[in-house]
């Protein structure tokens, strides 16, 4: 099905909502062509194309709700999956936390779609991973990396008379360079809405540089050093922060924000005040949607500003409950940053350790938002403002908060993505004093 526009999604939702005898109806209709391109061992082993449209129904009678879904938009499968809804409504119980469906909102328009992304052809595609090949076989490296490319359209609208309607766009890259030894190993991300930000080479180059300076990693004792660490090391840990910034865990104690007697941390400094964290839907550099799944409209909002908890999010039910403004939790964030570069961080660096990347990121103790994970493809011992040599990788264990409490410098933000979900962040690289490193991992 080809990617709807905003009168032809308006017009399917509304014959799809003629058929519904329930008390309320929502649908919600979401669709995305994607190409991509995966390679290993430097050469491409699978491409393909991805075209999937999804409707969903939602029916309530009173506070009984029933979902049904279905990807076929004939009216008779359009009718049919509105009665599956109403028949499972009948059938379920209650729910004691229902919460009838949005008035009209206003919206904002959104900024995430991008034309020349939208009308990438898959030559470009073979283009922009023969550019990153080339770098790998230049150097008698071996690479593997993934390229995907997708356009896409999400609507929604309810018996009350909301619509909301949004198109975007979406790049990325990744790419693992290994020595042809398999000793060393450089890796690099990069994501963007507008296909003309990337620079395969230029990501490769940099995975290359590091898989070549890794090899021959010498081992150092764990314990506690200070690290600077990369856009796409720290978007892994700084990410847990904000799916920590839930009311409802913070309230019911099940959070790193909760304190005893039912309290929060809201309006505490808890980081130091050089930490700002928010989110903007309309950030050129990082747009995001302008509405939610439920039909709430993202606002501009900061999280965390100058190190102090200023807002959390809230389901509706939620705000309810404690009468306050339903603030949807954000698509994606952005951290303010510094005016130094990288390279200047590890210049001013007299002893530390580089890290490229973490994954693998486990929780240790949600009440601390303790982690745990291992870091890879890329790190290095820093003395004297100069990367000496690779050193083997480590375990560590580290909360993100307390983390942000020994902040030593802040480096200029750039868009990174994150290994563990595949977002989008701003992120500046962070120097960190005493982090926390639990033992060795032979791990390339």
């Amino acid at each position: 099905m080809p990617i709807l526009t905003k009168d032809e999604a308006q017009a399917l939702l509304k014959k799809v909502l003629s058929y519904s005898t329930a008390d309320e109806c929502e649908v919600n209709i979401s669709g995305s062509d994607s190409g991509n391109i995966r390679y290993a061992r430097n050469a491409v082993s699978t491409s393909g194309n991805v075209s999937e449209t999804t409707l969903v129904v939602s029916s309530a009678y009173g506070k009984k709700l029933g979902t049904a879904t279905i990807n076929e938009f004939d009216d008779a499968s359009l009718e049919k999956v509105v009665r599956r809804a109403e028949e499972l409504a009948r059938l379920a119980p209650e729910n004691p936390e229902f919460v009838s469906f949005l008035e009209p909102q206003k919206y904002t328009e959104s900024i995430m779609f991008v034309p020349a992304t939208a009308a990438i052809t898959p030559k470009q595609r073979t283009d922009a991973v023969a550019q990153s090949l080339q770098v790998s076989k230049d150097n008698k490296l071996v690479a593997a990396g993934f390229l995907e490319d997708s356009r896409g359209f999400s609507a929604m609208m309810n018996s009350k008379g909301l619509f909301a309607y949004n198109t975007s766009t979406d790049v990325n890259f990744s790419v693992t360079v290994r020595t042809a030894d398999g000793t060393g190993s450089g890796y690099a991300t990069r994501g963007y809405n507008d296909i003309s930000k990337l620079d395969t080479k230029a990501a490769t180059e940099i995975a290359a540089q590091k898989s070549m300076k890794s090899t021959n990693a010498k081992a150092i004792e764990p314990g506690k050093y200070t690290v600077i660490l990369e856009p796409a090391a720290a978007a892994v840990l700084l990410e847990r922060i904000l799916f920590d910034l839930d009311a409802r865990q913070a309230d019911e104690g099940r959070s790193s924000f909760s304190k005893a007697g039912g309290q929060t941390r809201l309006g505490e400094k808890l980081m130091d005040e050089r930490v700002t964290i928010y989110s903007d839907p309309l950030n050129p550099e990082l747009p995001t949607s302008t509405w939610n799944n439920d039909g709430r409209p993202h606002e501009k909002t900061n999280w965390i500003e100058k190190g102090v908890v200023k807002n959390f999010s809230y389901s509706r039910y939620w705000a309810l409950k404690k009468n306050v403004k339903a603030i949807p939790a954000p698509d994606s964030f952005i951290m303010e940053g510094g005016t130094k570069s990288l390279q200047d961080l590890i210049a001013g660096t007299k002893k530390g350790i580089l890290v490229t990347r973490l994954w693998y990121i486990r929780d240790v103790d949600p009440q601390t938002l303790l982690l745990t994970g291992l870091t890879r493809d890329g790190t290095f011992y820093i003395e004297n403002g100069k990367i000496q040599y690779p050193i083997k990788n480590f375990r560590f264990n580290e909360s993100p908060i307390i983390m942000l409490n020994n902040l030593e410098e802040l480096g200029k933000t750039e868009r990174t993505v994150s290994v563990e979900s595949n977002n989008s962040y701003l992120i500046p690289p962070l120097k960190i004093r005493d982090f926390t490193f639990t033992s060795l991992s032979d791990a390339i």
